[in-house]
């Protein structure tokens, strides 16, 4: 079975509507190729489910985004994503503000075709005030109440890899996989950029095979983009773009989201913004960040 397909064709995939989940986490392995791809698309109205960095911010100051369901959205040195910011203070999208392991459950709870996961985080705050779609319900086994944390199921996933062959079998190698595996799980496709494709014998090494963490069922498309997920990182490949962040970051106080897709993404292809960046040997040069 052969899932590769070309970064060109991605796009024309998703619907107008959709309900997709952004893997990554803030500035981390996020699948920004595939964003750009967005960005440069009609699709519209669409519903982001992200422990959001740039490509929730992005995504928002396109006007691709009818509402955002996130833990934060953030570039770490960077605490509030600028676009995203501006966005939700401007009330052009809706949201539904959650903590990050409630998040999590909803993304288990879909991944297990169950309607909802009870859980007591979220009891005794403002969550759920600020979130009247949130239910609380009574324990069947004793005289507790639990916060119904309800499934977000996905239409679609988009992940960033470090390598896949082209069956779907994905590998990540760095510290932290993040919630990618529920993300993968939680979606009714998945698609999957990565920074290499490898040959399906590459897995018959045990020491490559056990940074595999979810069925290559799961993987509907393989799409190859060595430095994919830049300006975020892709730890142990790179960092993320600190300069870079700090000059999008700047197109927020002024020029606004436009100058920076026009310089950077607006007819350009995926190689045309990796050679305005610096190109691909720059990115690889990026230090990973050190905590």
């Amino acid at each position: 079975m052969n899932k590769e397909m070309a970064l060109s064709s991605f796009a024309s995939e998703l619907r107008d509507g959709m309900t997709i989940g952004v893997g990554g986490w803030g500035p981390r392995r996020k699948p920004m190729a595939l964003i750009r791809e967005i960005l440069k698309s009609d699709v519209k109205d669409l519903t982001i489910v992200a422990y959001g960095g740039a490509d929730v911010g992005m995504l928002c100051a396109a006007g691709k985004v009818k509402k955002v369901v996130f833990a934060f959205v953030s570039l770490d040195f960077i605490p509030l994503e600028p676009f995203f910011r501006a966005a939700r203070q401007n009330g052009d999208v809706e949201v539904m503000e959650i903590d990050e392991g409630m998040m999590l459950l909803g993304l288990r709870a879909a991944a297990w075709g169950s309607p909802f996961i009870p859980t007591r985080i979220g009891l005794g705050t403002d969550v759920i005030r600020h979130n009247p779609e949130l239910k609380v319900i009574d324990s069947p086994y004793d005289d507790k109440e639990w916060l119904a944390m309800p499934a977000l199921k996905l239409d679609a996933a988009l992940i960033h890899v470090d390598r896949a062959d082209r069956r779907g079998v994905c590998q990540i190698k760095g510290p932290d996989i993040y919630m990618d595996d529920w993300m993968a799980r939680a979606a009714a496709k998945t698609y999957v950029s990565c920074e290499e494709i490898v040959e399906s014998d590459y897995f018959a090494d045990e020491d490559e095979a056990r940074f595999v963490f979810w069925e290559r069922t799961m993987t509907s498309a393989v799409i190859p983009v060595a430095g994919g997920a830049h300006p975020t990182s892709c730890s142990p490949l790179y960092g993320f773009d600190v300069p870079h962040f700090k000059e999008y970051n700047a197109f927020a106080k002024e020029g606004g989201f436009a100058a920076y897709f026009d310089k950077y993404i607006n007819g350009r292809s995926e190689e045309d913004y990796q050679q305005a960046v610096g190109g691909l040997d720059a990115i690889r040069k990026l230090a990973l960040p050190v905590y």
